[in-house]
């Protein structure tokens, strides 16, 4: 009897030391992305064909490829994780497409691999969705006034244009990536990957017009890290 309680602060002990192990720490990687150089300036875009979304818009909007910021900043850029992290289930939760006033909203929607995909129409006119895949299926559907979303998903990897036959100024790009660690800059160039345990990663950037940059970060036992990223621009679209 005596040996039984003579272990009970041992096992106290074990316990007390277990609990505090825990999980690793989740760390952050944030920065900036601006650009050097003379940026393109983009065109109003001329909705006179939808007279509906035309007065909509006034004045009018200007097409998106190249958005810019305070302090040369970039925004609509995507920033995830390209390597270092462990594969992991794709969110059952869907990602949101939307069709408002002629536009598409968001301009880029990142999204998980064969995560779902819902695309919603809130005009009062048929639209058409056309996203232009290289290494996925292509596919073109129209969506009138008052259909249900459109349910989709992607299975590999890669950035996809998407434009609608009807309203030719409609652009935007589907961002299918193997990681839910993603972010879009703000109009200051902002993005922020939170949920990440210490190790090191390759962090990319992508914009629509200026390709690729990637770098290397290691994300320590503080649990936060920086990379900022810039790109050279030209006052013409290639």
């Amino acid at each position: 009897m005596q040996a039984r309680y003579a272990l009970l602060p041992v096992l106290f002990a074990l316990t007390v030391a277990v609990a505090s192990v825990g999980p690793a720490p989740a760390g952050t990687i944030e920065g900036k992305v601006t650009y050097t150089g003379t940026p393109p300036k983009m065109k109003p875009i001329d909705m006179s064909k939808e007279p509906t979304c035309a007065k909509e818009h006034n004045p009018p909007l200007l097409s998106e490829n190249v958005v810019t910021g305070p302090a040369n900043a970039l925004q609509y850029v995507v920033v995830y994780i390209s390597a270092g992290e462990q594969s992991a289930q794709p969110p059952s939760e869907p990602v949101r497409f939307d069709q408002k006033g002629c536009m598409y909203v968001p301009h880029i929607l990142p999204m998980h691999t064969n995560q779902p995909l819902q695309i919603y129409t809130d005009d009062p006119f048929t639209h058409n969705i056309h996203p232009m895949p290289k290494r996925n299926p292509e596919w073109n559907k129209s969506q009138p006034p008052g259909a249900p979303p459109i349910d989709t998903k992607w299975g590999t990897p890669e950035f996809i244009e998407v434009k609608c036959n009807i309203h030719p100024w409609m652009h935007g790009y589907f961002a299918v990536l193997n990681t839910s660690h993603y972010a879009v800059t703000d109009n200051e160039g902002n993005y922020s990957l939170k949920g990440l345990p210490p190790g090191k990663y390759t962090v990319t950037a992508w914009q629509e017009q200026y390709s690729t940059q990637s770098q290397e970060v290691t994300v320590g036992a503080t649990g936060a890290a920086s990379v900022n990223f810039v790109f050279k621009v030209t006052p013409y679209l290639y």
